[in-house]
């Protein structure tokens, strides 16, 4: 059978974002398998819900022969380094170059990666790669369902499909879909049919999950769609905190007749632009959101506050305070939030011992605008290593490595609890509470530094979620940014203001 490549870079970058990922966030992953190179490559994504260990697997099943190159992934942040960005990459051709005659390339891409020197970072991987591979060697692509999806990649690659669901329950099986198609174009040696579609407004990415309306029945005609013209669709809601050209949602496909593929993607096209009032979504303010959880939840069907203007997940740092002041304030019971990234303090807990009541300067240490360290004496209850494997359905076979991790008790509000990490990493698995003794279900408020992602193992034992507009990087409101490169006539929120440059 077929020698196929196998490599990738996942990076969601947020340019308004206050930290770069330099090759230091690639080497620790930030939840993600560290970077890898060759063989290593296999065994760090085996068992996990990666696209690329979905591609491995399909393409294994098929009989092919495959060749590890490099991959990597790292936080949502800042640009991306060049540095980090020519060390990755460069190995990825390197090694493409030496294993030459290949008969196909799969890349696990993000799809929303900006360098310090190039605002669209996918395609210029996969300009080099085609330069690599030449012109005849069918490259596929997996892409995440915030992809930024410019008409570089759309030119440089064969064949690319992306996630169905946020959360990204599917990033495996979306692995597996790009696999099927790179064995269909090395199968029957023909080109595919493409036809794509791009949208004039931006939408927040809490709005964005599939859980609910409108993208719960965008994605579901998706699905009709294809089976009804026999192609593979993809809808990018897109990644609204990346400021440049191409910033922006898009709908694409492939097939085997240009008529079905540009029939499909404009039914699609036609409803997602009908859908644009929808996309619109409630946010709630720090107190307002406290007082409704206090007088709703109870252990067993705690209200879930989503903190998601410093999600790590869309480049935050993890540590801001706003929610967590507002829980203190309001004296909330049996109320548990994190994760809080702050690796000064979890050392000082871990130095101080299980027991120990210290006075905190917890977090703020990314000094965003309206938030600040939050001071108060807390007991250490609980400490972990950040050692563990995630069970949820989006982070399920993940090993976590989030270093040195503490359960805090606030003083002041004792009902208050505090979780603190070592590394960033967005609260989407029940396993990182329990690995510091809470169980989320027996709490009444959980506030999670996440946007979505967290939907998936938690939503189903929640009475209710709220969306928190704590400060944060991350912002809720696309209108909200300082756009500079954004092409002009973009409507900044769902029937919003248009960007005039």
């Amino acid at each position: 059978m077929a020698r196929i490549a196998i490599g990738g870079m996942q990076h969601e970058t947020n340019t308004f974002a206050p930290s770069p990922a330099d090759y230091a966030a690639f080497e620790a992953g930030g939840g993600w398998p560290g970077v890898q190179y060759g063989e290593p490559l296999f065994d760090a994504v085996a068992g996990a819900n990666i696209p690329a260990e979905g591609a491995i697997q399909a393409l294994r099943s098929m009989g092919h022969t495959l060749v590890p190159a490099a991959w990597a992934a790292a936080s949502p942040s800042a640009p991306v380094t060049t540095d980090a960005f020519e060390r990755i990459v460069g190995d990825i051709v390197a090694r493409l170059q030496a294993a030459k005659p290949l008969d196909g390339v799969y890349l696990d891409l993000h799809g929303a990666m900006v360098t310090e020197a190039h605002d669209d970072g996918e395609g210029e991987i996969l300009r080099r790669v085609r330069e690599a591979v030449g012109p005849r060697v069918p490259i596929a692509a997996s892409l995440d369902l915030h992809a930024n999806v410019t008409r570089a990649m759309l030119e440089r690659v064969d064949a690319m499909v992306a996630y169905r669901t946020y959360p990204h329950v599917d990033m495996a099986e979306t692995g597996a879909r790009a696999a099927r198609l790179l064995d269909r174009l090395l199968r029957t040696g023909s080109r595919l049919a493409t036809a794509s579609h791009g949208f004039d407004f931006l939408t927040g990415i809490p709005s964005q999950c599939s859980f609910i309306e409108p993208c719960k029945g965008i994605y579901r005609l998706l699905g009709e769609l294809e089976n009804r013209h026999d192609v593979m669709l993809s809808f990018t809601p897109g990644f609204p905190m990346a400021d440049f050209d191409e910033c922006g949602m898009a709908v694409f496909g492939y097939g085997g007749a240009s008529r079905d593929v540009a029939a499909a993607v404009e039914t699609l096209r036609a409803c997602i632009a009908d859908s644009e009032p929808s996309f619109a979504l409630e946010l709630h303010a720090p107190e307002d959101a406290v007082s409704r959880a206090k007088q709703r939840g109870e252990p067993g069907s705690p209200v879930v506050l989503a903190d998601t203007q410093d999600n790590p997940g869309a480049g935050g740092n993890g540590d801001t305070t706003g929610l967590l002041a507002a829980l203190v304030r309001q004296n909330a019971r049996e109320a548990t939030l994190g994760l809080l990234v702050d690796a000064e303090s979890a050392a000082r807990a871990h130095a101080a011992g299980q027991g120990a009541t210290l006075a905190f300067m917890l977090g703020g240490r990314s000094r965003v605008a309206g938030d600040a360290p939050f001071a108060g004496e807390f007991t250490i209850e609980r400490l972990g290593d950040g050692h563990f494997t995630c069970t949820g359905p989006m982070f399920k076979g993940f090993r976590m490595n989030l270093g040195p991790m503490a359960l805090l008790r606030s003083r002041a509000a004792p009902g208050v609890r505090v979780v603190l990490a070592s590394r960033k990493c967005q609260a989407a698995d029940q396993e990182m509470f329990r690995h510091v003794g809470i169980e989320p279900r027996r709490e009444r408020i959980l506030g999670l530094k996440s946007s979505v992602h967290f939907r998936a193992d938690f939503e189903p034992i929640a009475r209710e979620v709220l969306v928190v507009k704590a400060p944060g990087p991350a912002l809720a409101d696309p209108a909200e940014f300082q756009w500079t490169k954004l092409r002009k006539g973009v409507r900044l929120r769902p029937m919003g203001p248009v960007y005039a440059g």
